[in-house]
């Protein structure tokens, strides 16, 4: 339980990293670019002793993993942008409820999992997707302290709807090449190195374009923000993965305890260091969210 409550503490952390960066004038896009490098030497340093890291480019889960890295890097992106119009809980909202996604496709497309659905799960499923809704709505269009004006938070309102799309998808495509192409589990480190190896690559090429472009100029500040990013970001997958050891396995208990507590903490930080305002709607959202989890994987739970 220690171990799930470390990744727990480690994923918000990442939260709040997107929240400071602005205060502290750090360039959030470098600092998400350089961050993937930390996160690569963070894993390599933590590589059991007698492995080495090493890229198969005749294997199909290799492309596959460096694909999915270009899409970590994006919906990294969308979540830094999110959290900073939108606030910390919106968007912990929409990260954590994109379990909805693979999920749905794990039963109707995948054709896996251990249990049958029954009707509490199904209005799981609904409820989450009305619970991503009511947490991102908007009564009346103010900023987020020091953020933009009514009329360009109102397209605000669809970052963390793409940050729950863009997760689930990415949470899907990792579900499928676990199923398809690795079937046992000792490749786990080596997939997870490749996909931040193309997070890396990806983000190198946007840089030097933007920088090429003049749309950016380098700042040493980043490199920090990049420690603060990385070092959390690998740290919070990586318990996550042990604890899941700790568990036996059991990812249907695992995940629903993961995405509960970091929703509700998140929530608690917002409101206690950067005192987010939450409409009646979004405290509807947040209720129905912890519920929805809680239906989607009752039996586990109760288990």
């Amino acid at each position: 339980m220690l171990l799930l409550f470390l990744s727990i503490l480690l994923s918000v952390v990442l939260l709040l990293n997107f929240r400071l960066f602005p205060r502290y004038d750090i360039n959030t896009f470098q600092a998400i670019v350089f961050n993937y490098t930390v996160c690569f030497l963070t894993g390599y340093a933590l590589l059991p002793a007698g492995q080495t890291f090493s890229v198969d480019f005749s294997q199909t889960w290799t492309w596959l993993a460096l694909a999915l890295g270009v899409g970590f890097i994006l919906t990294f992106l969308l979540s830094g942008v999110s959290t900073q119009r939108m606030g910390i809980t919106a968007t912990s909202l929409a990260n954590n409820l994109s379990l909805v996604i693979p999920v749905c496709f794990s039963l109707f497309v995948f054709g896996t999992g251990s249990k049958q659905f029954d009707a509490l799960n199904y209005v799981g499923l609904v409820l989450a997707l009305v619970a991503v809704g009511l947490s991102t709505y908007k009564k009346s269009a103010e900023p987020v302290e020091g953020q933009p004006s009514t009329r360009r938070l109102g397209a605000g309102v669809l970052l963390p709807v793409a940050v729950f799309l863009c997760y689930g998808t990415t949470n899907t495509m990792i579900n499928y090449m676990n199923l398809r192409y690795i079937p046992t589990t000792d490749k786990t480190v080596q997939v997870t190195l490749t996909m931040v190896l193309g997070a890396i690559v990806a983000g190198y090429i946007m840089l030097v374009v933007r920088l090429v472009q003049g749309r950016e100029t380098f700042q040493a500040k980043s490199l920090v923000g990049a420690v603060t990013l990385g070092v959390p970001n690998f740290l919070s997958f990586y318990t996550l993965l042990l604890a899941l050891s700790a568990f036996g396995g059991n990812g249907a208990l695992v995940y629903p305890l993961y995405n509960i507590g970091v929703i509700l903490v998140a929530a608690l930080v917002a409101a206690l260091f950067f005192q987010e305002r939450l409409s009646t709607a979004n405290k509807i959202g947040l209720a129905l969210a912890v519920l929805a989890i809680g239906l989607i994987s009752w039996q586990e739970l109760i288990g």
